[in-house]
């Protein structure tokens, strides 16, 4: 069973993807630019790791957005 937190952190993972993809970047250059592993980008958009607020902050930077966009899940549906 998929806990509130599990939803939440897989729901901000395919936000971030479907951002970087939007910008048709790899998870290695969102990395790169966010000062992050890759792979902890990838466990980040399989929502197999839920990110700090500053690694939250450094991806949102990267992606030229506000970690309030990111975390804004209500059109992200599972």
């Amino acid at each position: 069973m998929i806990t509130k937190k599990d939803r939440l952190s897989v729901q901000i993972g395919i936000k971030i993807k479907l951002l970087r993809n939007k910008i048709n970047i790899s998870q290695e250059e969102l990395g790169q630019r966010a000062n992050v592993s890759k792979q902890q980008i990838g466990f980040i958009e399989r929502g197999e790791s839920s990110p700090t607020i500053d690694t939250l902050n450094q991806i949102a930077q990267a992606l030229n957005t506000t970690i309030v966009d990111l975390v804004d899940v209500t059109k992200i549906d599972l």
